[in-house]
């Protein structure tokens, strides 16, 4: 009896401590049950920004590269030794300005026979003056026949014809001489020297250097068919109302330019419409060669709205944007609403479809947005 009564006493506590044990951790679950936080129930804060309607340019940019106005080749007009370069390479280059040196020494000469000839020629003519002077008396007295006095008159044609190309032959001496000193014939930037000082040059075959013309400088770029669409269709001066270079730093060039060539057609190969603008460029900040990017505006697009590109998404159906309004149940909630754009401007979307004044466009914490979660709204800060 005294073993059953141990028995059963034993019994007694295990079956209250296992009863304890529950209550405590019913109690305790219980307890962090009130503490868990209602997942279901939480709302996502969001940077929204409140549309406005606005006017941007109907613009387009391309990849261009500049190009001299004008490009020209020195060659000498005359052979012979260079003697001298009288410029520095990459330099600035006045029209006019002595570039070259070709040695005169034999121009020189050649002047100089060419005058004594001239003068050698010039006696000859008044001679045959004279002497048809002299026969017209003659004749008139009948000592000689017309015959001699005909010849006389013929020989005095003749000496005033030699005359004449003795003195153009002096005058062309005197251009060869003077083409011994090679100079531009326009301003602008020099180019890299091909001969050194001492070389052998022929005539109008020999490139010493180029002369490039950069102010004004011309700007070469095309545009896609699609795109000379956008902007109203063929492009020419009239059509573009403002020509800007983005140079290579993200800076704008601070002259505006203008449309100087349009293609009449669109390139059959490359689906482009070749366009070249002039700009100003006194203070040769544009160099022939350089890549820049040209951007055209043919006029004004209104009632359009801008978002940042982050806020503007793509999905399979196209771009679409994430809009904090109000529900039937009146909670905020995110709103999907399909978009188009018409390009960029500056760092921004260019919106022409899907929005109207006032919309909430939500602009942050967009990974964590869902379509139809709620969402609690607060004006969007625009990094500087």
């Amino acid at each position: 009896m005294r073993l059953a009564k141990k028995h059963y006493a034993g019994l007694s506590k295990s079956l209250l401590m296992a009863v304890l044990a529950t209550l405590f951790v019913g109690a305790c679950g219980k307890k962090e049950a009130g503490n868990a936080p209602n997942m279901a129930g939480m709302v996502m804060p969001v940077g929204v920004i409140a549309v406005q309607p606005t006017s941007v340019p109907i613009s387009a940019e391309a990849v261009a590269q500049t190009e001299g106005a004008k490009e020209v080749e020195i060659r000498p007009r005359v052979g012979g030794i260079l003697l001298k370069r009288m410029y520095e390479e990459g330099a600035a280059i006045k029209a006019g300005q002595s570039m070259f040196q070709i040695d005169p020494v034999p121009y020189q000469i050649a002047l100089q026979q060419a005058k004594a000839a001239l003068a050698a020629q010039q006696a000859r003519a008044e001679q045959a003056v004279r002497e048809e002077a002299r026969l017209h008396g003659l004749l008139a007295s009948q000592s000689i026949s017309q015959r001699e006095y005909d010849n006389a008159t013929s020989e005095k044609a003749a000496a005033a014809a030699n005359l004449q190309q003795a003195q153009a032959n002096v005058r062309e001496a005197e251009l060869n001489l003077s083409y011994t000193n090679v100079t531009s014939p326009i301003s602008g930037v020099s180019g890299r020297f091909q001969f050194s000082e001492g070389a052998l040059v022929a005539a109008n075959t020999s490139l010493l250097t180029t002369v490039s013309q950069i102010s004004p400088i011309w700007v070469r770029f095309s545009l896609s068919d699609s795109e000379v669409k956008a902007l109203g269709g063929h492009l020419d001066a009239k059509s573009v109302k403002s020509v800007n270079l983005i140079l290579p730093d993200g800076s704008e060039y601070k002259q505006k330019g203008q449309i100087n060539f349009s293609a009449s057609q669109i390139d059959p190969k490359l689906g482009t419409q070749q366009l070249r603008a002039s700009f100003e460029n006194s203070d040769h900040q544009l160099l022939p060669g350089q890549f820049v990017r040209a951007r055209i505006a043919t006029g004004t697009r209104s009632g359009v709205y801008l978002l940042p590109q982050t806020a503007v998404l793509t999905g399979d159906q196209g771009k679409f944007v994430f809009v904090a309004e109000k529900a039937k149940d009146g909670k905020i909630v995110a709103a999907v609403h399909p978009v188009k754009e018409a390009g960029s401007q500056a760092q921004s979307w260019v919106i022409t479809e899907g929005l109207k004044e006032g919309d909430q466009v939500i602009a942050d914490n967009l990974i964590k947005v869902r379509p139809g979660a709620p969402v609690n709204p607060h004006p969007f800060a625009v990094a500087k």
